[in-house]
């Protein structure tokens, strides 16, 4: 049978069964029309990726389409804000790195918010990894740290407060001054990644699945992850941690998830509780995803999720305060810096 009729088969038969699983797993929500999740960042990147993978399996269990919109712009903020903004009744969602979401007030992107306003649903952790351009002489992480404290390098990132972002300001406090590092903003991670694969910058600091496609195709060459361990990439040979280069630099794992505005009918909220647990935190297609592109399976919800993501919101709060790049300080929405 041709691959395009076996996937509209399979599309038809979910579109079939779908209603009938939401029913049966006896939900007090029962949605009726399409839920939009926004993506406050470009296609392609690590939150529309996951995103994507995700928003089938609660398809299946929610029995409606679930419509991925991407809205990018200023760091993930403008979409982030059409999500807070639009009708409290469950249907828009957003998505992205839990960090940006607990911590765009503090940056003054969007004012009177913080995590507290959300319903939180985590599924993967990413990494950051320190990549050149193939064609570049930089073999190693030394020698490209050498040539950000004495020459120019430019590096693609999704901007100041993205993962990448934060990632490279991470490496030049670990690394003390690197005057040469001459940041490339983009509308998000991928169009970062292909700039730096394309020789239009140099090198990138953005996550591991953003760039994985591009290390496998031998465009990129990784020099290490934000990690205090090895990373592999499906069968790639491991990338080296930071940590083997620059002892005790600090690493929290960054989280990504799905945020459901509070306000909403506690159902939305119980019945998206039941979803998570029963379809998400067992899901074969997120695990695999997740080790193919060097990724870090590991769902929660509710209270658990915010404990576990709770490290590098404080990490990356509390570096914006002493970068000097906070407007707001961290206390003034519950973070408390060491």
């Amino acid at each position: 049978m041709p691959v395009t009729r076996k996937v509209a088969i399979s599309a038809l038969f979910s579109m079939l069964v779908a209603p009938a699983l939401a029913q049966d797993a006896g939900y007090s929500w029962k949605p009726d029309r399409p839920i939009n999740i926004i993506v406050p960042w470009s296609a392609g990147g690590s939150t529309d990726q996951v995103t994507r993978v995700v928003a089938p399996i609660l398809e299946a269990a929610l029995g409606t389409e679930i419509v991925v919109v991407n809205q990018p712009g200023a760091s993930g903020s403008i979409g982030t804000k059409a999500a807070l903004d639009a009708p409290r009744d469950g249907y828009t969602w957003t998505a992205n790195a839990i960090a940006n979401n607990a911590t765009y007030a503090i940056t003054g992107l969007l004012q009177d918010t913080s995590i507290e306003d959300y319903h939180i649903y985590l599924h993967v952790a990413n990494v950051p990894v320190v990549s050149v351009n193939a064609s570049t002489e930089y073999q190693t992480f030394e020698q490209l740290l050498e040539a950000l404290k004495s020459g120019s390098v430019t590096i693609g990132t999704a901007g100041v407060n993205s993962s990448g972002g934060m990632a490279l300001a991470a490496v030049k406090e670990g690394a003390g001054d690197l005057p040469g590092a001459r940041m490339i903003a983009y509308d998000g991670g991928n169009p970062a990644v292909i700039a730096a694969a394309s020789g239009e910058v140099q090198a990138t600091t953005q996550l591991a699945v953003e760039q994985a496609e591009m290390i496998r195709a031998g465009r990129l060459r990784p020099l290490a992850v934000l990690s205090d361990k090895p990373l592999v990439i499906g069968d790639a040979a491991p990338i080296p941690p930071i940590t083997e280069f620059l002892p005790g630099f600090h690493v929290a794992k960054d989280f990504f998830g799905v945020f459901i505005p509070k306000g909403a009918p506690q159902e939305v909220y119980d019945t998206v509780d039941q979803v998570w647990r029963d379809h998400v935190m067992n899901s074969e297609e997120l695990q695999s995803y997740a080790v193919a592109n060097g990724a870090v399976f590991s769902p929660s919800y509710g209270d658990g999720a915010l404990e576990a993501a709770m490290p590098v919101v404080i990490s990356e709060a509390c570096a914006r305060k002493t970068r000097g790049e906070a407007v707001l300080d961290p206390s003034e929405i519950g973070i408390d810096c060491p």
